[in-house]
């Protein structure tokens, strides 16, 4: 009840400085005073204030606070961690994706030969493996992952 007493003397209190800001000719201000001083009015009909106050004095919402607190130190502690120690997410996407495309090849490379091999005779086409030439050795480690720019590069011309 002191709550809404107060938000309704700020609001008033409010309208009059926009009033006699008006009366000076400055109506950008007063119009600007006047919806800084509706605020509160409003939030004290929606009914926000009395929430508000409910919660202030309540033991339980503040437990509540205290567990949002911890869990958002949880997640602010672990994205530390996890730049310290180099892993983004985009890497960890890349990595994921990398395995994917690896545990496909697999599949692809495996296929082939052991339907060849099920039906006791030998296939008389050639896999899709060995149908394709055999590439070049890299020298860097993480050289594949060009590749596909290379070959976008190379279509356009660069």
């Amino acid at each position: 009840m002191i709550a809404e007493t107060v938000c309704s003397a700020v609001a008033v209190a409010g309208l009059g400085i926009a009033a006699v800001t008006a009366y000076r000719k400055r109506f950008l201000a007063a119009a600007r005073t006047a919806a800084y001083a509706l605020v509160p009015l409003g939030l004290v009909m929606t009914g926000a204030v009395q929430w508000i106050v409910d919660t202030a004095f309540s033991p339980t919402a503040w437990a509540g606070f205290g567990v949002l607190g911890v869990a958002w130190g949880l997640f602010m502690t672990t994205r530390a961690v996890e730049r310290r120690r180099g892993v983004s997410r985009k890497d960890r996407r890349a990595a994921k994706a990398q395995a994917k495309a690896a545990g496909a090849a697999e599949r692809e490379a495996v296929a082939p030969g052991a339907s060849s091999q099920a039906g006791g005779r030998p296939s008389l086409k050639p896999s899709k493996s060995s149908a394709k030439p055999a590439s070049r050795p890299s020298s860097a480690p993480g050289s594949e992952d060009f590749s596909d720019i290379e070959a976008i590069l190379k279509k356009h011309g660069i």
